[in-house]
């Protein structure tokens, strides 16, 4: 098996258009949720989420420089944040497919929970309301999943694999893990690979609103409304953006003189067999996740510094993963544990893209980034190192990011400072 290394990354986030704004804003303990601005507020029951912000000022991302309008009416806003994420982390992994050789051994796997959804709403109000004559030819191809990889794709001349994972809240996280593995098994050299969403409108709010998923509590102050691990959460709060980053196999990345940030060296999957939405209570696909995912790294336990924890701030999902952590680690408590999504709010099929980019940066800058709001902790985490409020300097050689979605998907991560 070939060793997959870190090249490159990027990401917008309700913090930012870039993955340098929005990874400052996670360090400084900063919050991206905030009142909801686009769309039809009128038809949306909870009004707050982390939107990416768009415009032209420092921090937000200029959709205009990333394409032109015309180009930008027929994809949906989630393949439109894989494009932006996908630019930054290729420039910053400085890799151009030049040869057709490069350009086969370049590939592309973008996972996302439901793809063009915004898309999908409008079209159906604009089929019941103006007939089928009104939607556009380009809804199907600006819709489907796999065209944020397809587009990227098509926009780098990248004739590698082309793919995408569907894993709830799983894809992003599932999409690298994958895109490491066939590196590792010689099918390619380069992979673009995260997760990508943007499923902030009425039918997605209204829907996790009626599965009692989004927190309902912290409208007048939306900041304090993700509070993974604190008694006072009621549910998660939704984001969107995209989080990708390039692997590439180690001689390939040696041969042209990249930087190497880190390596994967562990990845782990399960199901739980048990729920559509509900976790076990134990934790038990997630343990089994970070089992096989440690295994693969050939590490014990005891050796993982840092968890980006799933933590989405739900009153069930939050104390069975750290049950699961807790029976993963054993006796071993010199960890570092934090949910970032107490600032970016649960980007859904992004989410696990994201994070394992914020934990490659973790190990890069040997912080622990902060948990948010974590002002009167449940008392199953008295023992845990949760990283209240503040980021943390410390030593980090081995990170770990727990991703798990609907339908009982688990999936885990680890990542390693890289030694030659």
């Amino acid at each position: 098996m070939r060793r997959v290394v870190v090249t490159g990354f990027g990401a917008v986030s309700p913090l930012g258009g870039s993955i340098s704004h929005t990874w400052e804003g996670i360090i400084a303990g900063k919050s991206g949720i905030r009142a909801l601005t686009r769309g039809d507020l009128e038809k949306i029951p909870v009004a707050i989420g982390g939107e990416v912000p768009l415009g032209t000022a420092p921090g937000e991302l200029d959709i205009d420089a990333l394409m032109s309008a015309k180009d930008r009416r027929k994809i949906d806003p989630f393949i439109v944040y894989a494009i932006a994420a996908a630019d930054q982390a290729l420039a910053h992994a400085r890799w151009t497919a030049e040869t057709e050789e490069q350009k086969c051994r370049t590939g592309v796997m973008i996972g996302s929970g439901v793809g063009g959804l915004p898309g999908i709403y409008e079209a159906s109000v604009l089929l019941h309301e103006r007939g089928a004559r009104r939607v556009s030819p380009f809804f199907i191809p600006s819709t489907l999943v796999n065209l944020a990889a397809g587009n990227v794709a098509i926009r780098h001349g990248f004739k590698g694999p082309n793919h995408a994972s569907v894993t709830a809240c799983s894809a992003g996280a599932h999409a690298i893990g994958d895109a490491g593995r066939m590196i590792a098994m010689n099918d390619v050299d380069v992979m673009v690979a995260g997760g990508a969403e943007a499923a902030i409108c009425p039918i997605g709010v209204a829907g996790f609103v009626s599965a009692k998923a989004l927190s309902q509590s912290h409208v007048d102050a939306p900041e304090k409304a993700s509070r993974p691990w604190d008694k006072a959460r009621d549910g998660f709060v939704m984001g969107e953006g995209a989080g990708l980053m390039v692997l590439e196999e180690l001689e390939h990345a040696r041969a042209r003189g990249a930087t190497i940030y880190a390596e994967l060296v562990g990845y782990g999957l399960s199901g739980d067999g048990y729920h559509v939405t509900s976790p076990p209570e134990d934790g038990d696909g997630a343990y089994r996740a970070m089992c096989m995912a440690q295994a693969r790294a050939g590490i014990a336990p005891e050796d993982i510094d840092y968890i980006n924890a799933h933590g989405t701030s739900t009153p069930v999902g939050d104390l069975a993963e750290l049950r699961a952590i807790k029976k993963f680690l054993g006796g071993a408590r010199d960890v570092s544990i934090s949910s970032t999504k107490s600032s970016t709010g649960h980007l859904l099929g992004a989410s696990g893209g994201l994070e394992a980019v914020f934990a490659v940066l973790a190990i890069k800058d040997q912080i622990a980034p902060p948990t948010l709001n974590l002002t009167d902790p449940d008392d199953e985490v008295a023992d845990l190192d949760l990283v209240p409020g503040t980021a943390k300097k410390r030593k980090i050689q081995y990170a770990m990011s727990n991703s798990f979605g609907f339908g009982g998907t688990n999936s885990s991560l680890i990542f390693k400072q890289f030694s030659a």
